[in-house]
């Protein structure tokens, strides 16, 4: 029989994505005694961190939280060699804990999800694949990562490239040597401010395009503080329920003064001792940084100060220096040596704000005004379709042909991130409407995979037959999501928190700002009264009895 041919495989549930989330689903969904299967389009578990290989790619929260925490063993087991861990570190500790709990003998790799369509008359999920595999899961879950979907700019001309061109969210996996070579960057995100030192470390000339300034702060990195693991390791358990509770799921001291009420001099020294840290402990300075305006504006002309402080050209600092958005509105770049690097003979920084790439020509590339530049290869850091990208690649259709697409057309819409009305026994982990991006992600897929392994229990003990967000439900909570983004400085910047750097993408808050551990307390409560906001239906059709 030909694989496209296959016959339909009957599972309970259905798992797309071998990251982080999807693998813990899966070990908890076989622990609690459901069948699972996932489905992952790399040859190898690791999610993000399989994908994103780019020179310099490391986690900007530091290993000792960004781990596993359902198993404390883990944590005493696995040594982390730095403060922030690099992504092939990163994706060792996850084949580990692949290899550990035998997870991959469930994973079907290098095979892609096209499409998931709810059958009312089953109440069950078809889903097929590009291998011609076909499922039928009474749950799917969408583990397909908030950061998955790269986005290459549609820029007139790339065809004709005759160089090299790569995404930092697609790098080759053999990787890239630019030694001797002219390299152009394109975007000063993330994923730049990390690349970007290693590549002007080896290429004969690197030039940078920058249409916005980014805020960054040091990492400091270094080897393991083993004094601070032997702490945390005392009582792991509390550790991490601390940080299950914390605003953004890490275990910091919460600041407990106002920027403003703050002389200049206490300011100054506040920030620099957070400076000293390193990552994002400036953020967390005083109480008042992501909602008043001028509490703001003190911590960015610090980080700008800082800046001028390192890069000695004062026309490129200027340009380096960001003014169009609040401080950290845009999600706060930890670095090694990125400012500096643009002390080097070998760097150049154009500013395309108002002078943008219009084309890519044969040999390189050309501005709005008309000046070309020739490279021997083309880096496109520009990030990715945040949140819904993945999503939006698969054929979901749910109740009466609806399309998961076409529901969301005006931005995405979902009760508490974890299921949209219309689509039945269908959850996203750590989708849009939850903390997702503006936490650990760690922390929030495994509160999240936690609460949907015991809704399925619930549901299983119950003899219920689907579960579904109510209209109601998901209408008031996509309100109170934007109501608690619109009291702070968040939606003041460009971000791809609204999708901003996608062309015709709707502009909504994506994430929940209101902090890790309110929202846990509000999906427990939710658990806790009988899954307040969802329809439960007890009936099973004849046809699935």
């Amino acid at each position: 029989m030909s694989e496209a041919a296959a016959p339909v495989r009957t599972l309970d549930a259905l798992i797309v994505g071998a990251g982080f989330a999807g693998l813990y689903q899966l070990l908890r969904l076989r622990r609690a005694g459901f069948t699972a299967q996932v489905i992952e389009a790399g040859d190898n578990v690791g999610g993000t961190w399989y994908w994103n290989r780019y020179p310099g790619a490391r986690c900007d929260i530091e290993s000792l939280e960004y781990q596993y925490g359902f198993d404390e063993a883990l944590a005493h087991e696995w040594q982390w060699s730095e403060r922030y861990a690099t992504q092939p570190e990163i994706l060792r500790y996850i084949n580990w804990v692949a290899d550990r709990f035998d997870l991959r003998k469930d994973v079907r790799f290098e095979t892609r999800v096209t499409s998931a369509h709810f059958n009312e008359a089953t109440n069950r999920w078809l889903v097929t694949t590009d291998r011609g595999d076909a499922y039928s899961a009474k749950f799917c879950v969408m583990a397909t990562g908030c950061l998955s979907a790269a986005r290459v700019p549609d820029f007139k001309g790339l065809d004709s490239y005759k160089g090299e061109w790569y995404h930092t969210g697609e790098w080759p996996h053999e990787g890239v040597d630019f030694t001797g070579k002219t390299v152009g960057v394109i975007g000063t995100g993330s994923s730049a401010i990390q690349s970007i030192p290693l590549i002007a470390a080896q290429a004969k000339h690197l030039t940078v395009f920058q249409r916005t300034a980014n805020f960054s702060v040091p990492a400091h990195n270094g080897p393991i503080d083993e004094e601070y693991k032997a702490k945390i390791l005392q009582d792991y358990t509390a550790f991490r329920r601390a940080a299950r509770a914390s605003q953004g799921g890490v275990v910091r001291a919460p600041a407990e003064k106002s920027a403003l009420e703050a002389t200049p001099e206490e300011r100054q020294r506040e920030f620099e001792i957070r400076w000293e840290i390193g990552g994002f402990a400036i953020g967390g300075a005083f109480i008042d940084l992501a909602i008043n305006e001028e509490a703001n504006a003190t911590a960015a002309e610090f980080v700008r100060s800082k800046i001028r402080q390192t890069v000695k050209d004062p026309a490129t600092a200027e340009l380096l220096c960001p003014r169009d958005y609040p401080f950290a509105t845009k999600r706060l770049c930890v670095d090694t040596g990125y400012f500096e690097t643009f002390n080097r003979d070998n760097v150049s920084l154009v500013d395309v704000k108002n002078n943008p790439v219009s084309e890519i020509t044969e040999t390189g590339l050309k501005l709005q005004d008309g000046t070309a530049y020739d490279f021997d290869a083309i880096v496109f850091a520009t990030g990715f379709d945040a949140m819904t990208g993945a999503l939006s690649k698969i054929d979901i259709q749910g109740r009466g042909g609806l399309k998961l697409n076409e529901k969301w057309e005006h931005g995405p819409r979902t009760y508490l991130g974890l299921q949209a009305a219309g689509f039945p026994n269908l959850f996203t982990i750590t989708g849009p409407g939850s903390p997702s991006v503006l936490s650990n992600m760690i922390v929030s897929i495994e509160q999240h995979v936690d609460w949907i392994t015991d809704c399925l229990e619930y549901l299983r003990e119950h003899e219920t037959a689907t579960i579904e967000a109510t209209t109601r439900a998901e209408d008031e909570w996509v309100d109170h999501v934007n109501t608690v983004a619109s009291f702070t400085l968040y939606p003041k910047a460009n971000s791809w928190y609204l999708g901003a750097n996608v062309p015709g993408k709707p502009r909504v808050f994506m994430p929940y700002i209101g902090g890790v551990g309110n929202y846990a307390q509000k999906c427990d409560q939710v658990a806790k009264d009988g899954y307040e906001g969802f329809a439960l239906d007890a009936k099973e059709p004849v046809s699935a009895r």
